[in-house]
Formats: structure tokens, sequence, C-alpha cells
């Protein structure tokens, strides 16, 4: 079950759904299918697209996966996303995310990846949250589980600023968790 990603990257996509239409691109692995032609794979690919919202996720995953529910790796990088929209909390499963080079700019959008328990890796650089004060110690303690952030580990030390973060309930503000979107 853990074929090459279905890969719909550079797809020219301007909506998820647009990718029901597209066949997964060639890689050096060829993807391997069951008998109802679905992929026996738990990575998909969306980067480098021009995606701004997720509608239709869940249902693209359920087309091309034969374990839809499976699904460990995402990656949505490259794209003009905005928001963390909620699609992503029902992948209980997903262990890694990509969402660099997207146009987050509120920080306060990482708390919706609480309920992921399994999440261990996250990429958010390139978005403009990244030049919020605090940003890392920001992501780390609203996801204590990481192991991994921006392609780079999470120190021992970053993980007791985190515990001191999260033990002193730091309430942050909109204000101060955002960048202006201008």
């Amino acid at each position: 079950m853990y074929g090459p990603p279905v890969d719909l990257s550079f797809k020219n996509l301007s909506n998820v759904a647009g990718a029901l239409g597209e066949l997964p691109r060639s890689l050096l692995r060829p993807l391997t299918t069951n008998s109802k032609g679905k992929y026996l794979s738990c990575s998909l690919r969306l980067s480098n697209n021009s995606l701004t919202d997720l509608v239709g996720l869940q249902y693209t995953i359920n087309h091309f996966f034969a374990q839809p529910s499976k699904l460990g790796w995402l990656d949505l990088s490259f794209n003009k996303i905005t928001c963390i929209e909620p699609v992503l909390c029902e992948l209980k499963e997903l262990r890694v995310l990509y969402l660099h080079g997207n146009s987050i700019w509120n920080l306060s959008e990482v708390d919706k990846l609480r309920e992921l328990q399994h999440l261990h890796t996250i990429t958010l650089h390139g978005n403009l949250i990244e030049t919020s004060k605090g940003y890392r110690n920001y992501v780390i303690s609203v996801l204590p589980q990481l192991k991994k952030m921006d392609f780079s580990g999470v120190t021992r030390d970053e993980r007791v600023m985190a515990d001191i973060w999260r033990s002193h309930g730091t309430k942050k503000t909109p204000r101060s968790l955002s960048v202006s979107a201008e």
C-alpha cells in the first residue's frame, strides 16, 4: 500500500475537482491499481497548481485511492491557498502535510490542525505567517507531536519553549498572529 504518490502536480488546476479529469504524472516507479482501478498509494501531490481552496478534496481522494482513509502524505505546496480548511482534519491518518509556498496569512489557522494526532511533519514556510513573531514556537506549541517543521527537525529546546507557551496558555490577539494580506 506504500506505492509512489498519486502525482497531480503541475496540472494548472484552479480547483481540486479539476483533478478528476486528469491522469497522474508518470513517475520512475509506476503506480499500481486494484481491480476497481483505484491507486494503491497513501500519498497525494497537488503541488504547483493554482488552487485557492480545497473544495472537493475528500471527493477527489475517494476517486483516486483504493483506501482513501489511509492517506498519510499530502503535498499542497506552491498553490494560492489562504486558509487551512476543515477538510484537512478529516484526514485522520495524515502524517505529512506540505503547505509551503502558499498565501496563508493568519497564524491562528494552524490551530485547526490540532485534531491531526498523527501529523509529525509540516511545512508552512513561504507563507506570510512565516514573518509573524514567534512563528516557529507558536506552531510547535499548537502541534506538539511535530518532529519536523519546514524541513528542519524540531529540537529539544524548541519543545521546551513550546511546553512553556502551552503551560502559560499564551493567548495572542488575531492582530499579532496575522500579517496584512495587502
